[in-house]
């Protein structure tokens, strides 16, 4: 048999084709993961972790993203603001343009400095300081909801059930602790209730027997707590062994639930917010399903997480491009996009237009575990 004869430019032509081609079937997209992978937040950090990789998994099974698969790579801030930057620049240097995380405000915010320095898009599902969002930066989204917000839903309900009772308001002195004190503070202020007792502690602190010699003292018949489940849990046992009666209202710092591990039997009638149920939406239910499978227990931002990364994928879509301020351009500009927590919608700064608070409360369920159940 006689072979047709290829000219060496054709031959040239043809295998930088196939190269081009195949170069296109193997390129990726790194998205960054950043969050406490250890420490003693590391809780949070896993369901970060967790919700973002699941994402990627199931974007990449249906073809990635413009056809580039996803690459995860994590970053561990152990929620310190310098380490958050630290990891901020190391995503730099590895190429990455588009970064799900952090998971406190205080490390977010210095961090998404050198992502806007870098061109590169940042999407938190777990901070919710207004700082964030407030700066007039072109790369700050979030899949979460506001201290304002939720610090309004916490001091109504004060207001409203806790009406002429003596009220404390402590926080851990961090951006997002202090920050979500202050407004809830602010809000129940405004209502007409007054706090007998203010107070910051720092966090890593064991001991808190003269916090809770303050709280007994004040004769408080409820405890707002600004800060996360470390601190807030062991307040709380160490109140309940001091006879201190009084009601722990704390937030989403400390929805996981290892605050039950460390507050112990005391968790049981705790009060906090944290948004509807994701876990509840039929949008999320073969996600659920997978986790399952996973053997991993989706609490609190772990769908914020996977709903990070679809806002990113669809952005992209839509925009038909991997280039961070084209896909900001799509977010902002109104337009809902569908993941795990329903439709997600942006206005100007970077904020969901609409996320409401609930309220929740821990209690003992039929395996004997205690959890938060929706009120």
């Amino acid at each position: 048999m006689r072979f047709p004869r290829v000219s060496g430019f054709a031959l040239t032509a043809a295998v930088a084709l196939t190269a081009g081609f195949t170069a296109s079937a193997q390129a990726q997209i790194k998205i960054g993961v950043a969050g406490p992978i250890t420490g003693p937040n590391a809780a949070f950090g896993a369901q970060l972790k967790n919700g973002a990789e699941q994402a990627a998994a199931d974007i990449n099974a249906k073809g990635g993203i413009n056809g580039q698969k996803i690459q995860i790579i994590t970053g561990d801030d152990v929620s310190d603001p310098k380490q958050g930057v630290s990891v901020a620049n190391k995503f730099v240097g590895e190429g990455v343009k588009f970064v799900i995380g952090h998971y406190n405000s205080g490390v977010t915010i210095p961090a998404s400095v050198v992502y806007e320095e870098n061109g590169m898009l940042v999407i938190t599902p777990a901070a919710t300081n207004p700082t964030l969002t407030e700066r007039g930066m072109w790369n700050v989204f979030r899949t979460c909801g506001r201290d304002d917000q939720q610090g309004a839903v916490a001091g109504k309900y004060i207001a409203d059930k806790f009406k002429g009772k003596k009220v404390a308001v402590i926080h851990d002195k961090t951006t997002y602790g202090k920050g979500l004190a202050d407004e809830t503070r602010k809000a129940m202020n405004k209502l007409g209730v007054k706090d007998v007792l203010y107070e910051g502690v720092n966090t890593g602190e064991k001991d808190f027997s003269a916090l809770v010699s303050k709280i007994k003292q004040a004769n408080a018949d409820l405890v707002y707590w600004g800060g996360l489940h470390t601190e807030g849990g062991l307040i709380l046992r160490q109140m309940r062994d001091a006879g201190v009666k009084a009601v722990l209202m704390g937030a989403d710092g400390i929805a996981d639930t290892e605050f039950a591990a460390i507050a112990g039997p005391a968790a049981e009638g705790t009060l906090m917010t944290f948004g509807p149920d994701p876990k509840k939406r039929p949008e999320a239910a073969a996600v659920i399903k997978s986790f399952e499978v996973r053997k991993f227990d989706p609490q609190a931002y772990t769908l914020y997480s996977y709903a990070a990364l679809q806002v990113v994928a669809n952005a992209a879509t839509q925009s038909k491009s991997l280039e961070p301020k084209k896909v900001a351009e799509t977010i902002r500009a109104g337009k809902p996009f569908k993941t795990v927590l329903g439709d997600l919608a942006y206005d100007k700064k970077g904020d969901l237009t609409k996320l409401d608070y609930v309220m929740y409360t821990w209690k003992k369920g039929a395996d004997g575990k205690i959890g938060y159940v929706q009120n």
